[in-house]
């Protein structure tokens, strides 16, 4: 092979590896938008055979961004699919706010001035979403407030979404790793979403305890759709 022909076989190869990690990467975007799809959901969404899918998912789950579980049909018929998740390592590439420096200065600070310091820096924390909701709120009062509230936590990069059941997600959570040494910072953002939309707000899952989305019911009875792990059913009134 001459050196022409040698020259266009790397770039062939150097834009094969860039695709295949582009591929992958867009595979870690729907997991986190849709908290767990099958490889046969995933094909569709990215118009490929869910054999070439499924090579994605073994090289995503070899580097621990991924995992699966098997989950049953309409009320259990039919072969139970396995669904594909991200893993706390596949969040990680999406941004985690220096969990490790966060982790050491949260520890230092409640020692040294006790856990309502750790209160205190929750609300301060949230005090930009405050804003930007109100902001948003006032540029368009016949708007959906919790439409605006997902809109206000997807600029903050929380990937949020609501449906008509009343709940809304978070498909991703910054600070997830923290959160999950301090949990006071979810039950501040509980409280926080029940002052700005001056409805009682029922925390359903959080990332932080090992759930594939933070989900809260606003207003009402809480009404418990898919099973939960962990830390169900906490209520706050507006």
């Amino acid at each position: 092979m001459n050196s022409s022909g040698r020259s266009n076989a790397r770039s062939s190869g150097a834009e094969a590896v860039a695709t295949d990690a582009s591929t992958r990467q867009k595979v870690l975007d729907l997991l986190l938008e849709h908290g767990s799809m099958t490889a046969a959901q995933l094909a569709s969404e990215l118009g490929l055979t869910t054999a070439g899918v499924r090579r994605h998912l073994a090289i995503l789950d070899e580097s621990n961004q991924i995992t699966s579980r098997e989950e049953g049909g309409p009320r259990g018929r039919g072969r139970p699919a396995r669904h594909y998740l991200l893993t706390s390592e596949g969040r990680r590439s999406f941004g985690q706010a220096y969990d490790d420096l966060a982790l050491s200065a949260i520890s230092e600070l409640v020692a040294a001035a006790g856990p309502e310091a750790l209160d205190r820096l929750a609300n301060k924390r949230f005090a930009a979403l405050e804003a930007d909701f109100r902001r948003r709120r006032a540029e368009d009062p016949g708007a959906d407030p919790a439409q605006l509230l997902a809109d206000a936590l997807n600029a903050a990069g929380y990937f949020a979404s609501t449906d008509e059941g009343g709940e809304l997600c978070q498909h991703h959570c910054p600070v997830a790793n923290v959160a999950e040494q301090f949990p006071q910072l979810c039950e501040a953002e509980t409280h926080v979403f029940s002052r700005l939309l001056g409805i009682d707000v029922s925390r359903l899952a959080t990332i932080a305890s090992g759930d594939v989305a933070c989900r809260v019911h606003l207003g009402g009875t809480t009404v418990v759709g898919d099973p939960i792990t962990v830390g169900a059913d906490r209520k706050v009134s507006a």
